[in-house]
């Protein structure tokens, strides 16, 4: 376990002397104006996709490594996509595949990277602070980006979840926003309750059982409800997130059926949130326990466009990092 250093829960590391994204670790410590920022980037870059060329040259040259400790299919894949349409190379490397798989630490093979003149590292890993280890010992004119680290934050997926809400809604005042399901073990979460509250919005509610909440809710600022029906109840945006079994030590819910019958979002009792509520998953969804299809594939889900923003947000997040670090001309 990698210890995550108060110091950086200000901002402190991931920020440079003038104000600009240096690294790209955590929501907590930014400021609104700099989260901002990371949106109206990611809106000029949402564009690319659709043009017949989808590339744009402001990382060519440069060479970005996704770093994955953890097996990962949506974000590594958008992580890439977002590299390459910035025009840069792209090293994948697997723990399985990894040195530190035959003992290498970590460190060493940081070091080992950085000999291959290597630009920026994303990268993900099953212990918290992991991230954050490796931008500290980093070389100067290295960028890190936080894919996930253990239970601690996903910075990237929250920014392309905002993204998304901010699409559809248009902005985040006097927004209700309700986040069901296993608060505990999300790393998502807490980087979405974090940008949320930067950023602005009325409430915000986690909504669950007992056993799947936090110790440290009282310090979140958010409004906690055991009951869905009360926590989605005139909600504007509702987010469900998967029950991360593998993440549990102990048996903290009775069944998945039970757990559905329970929490699972169905049209039924979708109808107790605002009529024009809209429906986000980070994926992967679990069919018949988070939420049934109908509300899945339904018109007030937009859990597809998630995946499609992911890629522009990545974009704008890798694009401003390299720029502060010297790398973008």
């Amino acid at each position: 376990m990698y210890r995550v250093d108060q110091t950086i829960s200000s901002g402190s590391l991931q920020v440079d002397h003038n104000g600009r994204l240096r690294h790209f670790l955590t929501i907590d410590g930014l400021s609104r104006e700099l989260l901002t920022e990371i949106l109206d980037a990611a809106e000029s870059f949402s564009g690319v996709t659709e043009q017949s060329v989808k590339k744009v040259p402001l990382l060519r040259g440069r060479t970005i490594v996704n770093l994955f400790f953890e097996s990962s299919t949506r974000t590594r894949t958008t992580f890439e996509l977002a590299a390459k349409r910035l025009s840069a190379d792209v090293l994948n490397i697997s723990a399985r595949t990894s040195a530190t798989s035959k003992g290498e630490t970590l460190l060493d093979t940081l070091r080992n990277l950085e000999a291959m003149h290597c630009d920026m590292f994303v990268v993900r890993h099953p212990d918290s602070g992991a991230a954050h280890f490796i931008a500290r010992h980093a070389a100067k004119d290295v960028s890190v980006i936080n894919a996930g680290d253990g239970h601690h934050a996903h910075p990237t997926q929250a920014m392309l979840d905002m993204f998304t809400i901010r699409r559809v809604k248009g902005s985040f005042d006097n927004l209700t926003v309700a986040i069901v399901g296993d608060i505990l073990h999300s790393r998502v979460a807490r980087s979405q309750i974090q940008a949320l509250n930067t950023l602005g919005v009325k409430q915000v509610r986690i909504v669950g059982p007992k056993t799947l909440l936090p110790s440290d809710v009282s310090q979140l600022n958010v409004e906690t409800s055991h009951n869905l029906l009360d926590g989605i109840r005139d909600a504007d945006v509702i987010i469900m997130l998967r029950l991360q079994r593998e993440r549990m030590r102990g048996a903290l819910l009775p069944s998945e059926h039970e757990y559905f019958q329970l929490y699972g979002l169905t049209e039924d009792k979708l109808a107790h949130a605002k009529s024009d509520v809209t429906v986000m998953h980070p994926g992967p969804i679990n069919r018949g326990v988070e939420m049934d299809t109908q509300v899945a594939d339904g018109p007030r889900s937009v859990i597809l466009e998630q995946v499609t923003h992911g890629i522009a947000v990545r974009m704008a997040v890798m694009s401003m990092a390299m720029r502060a670090a010297g790398g973008n001309p």
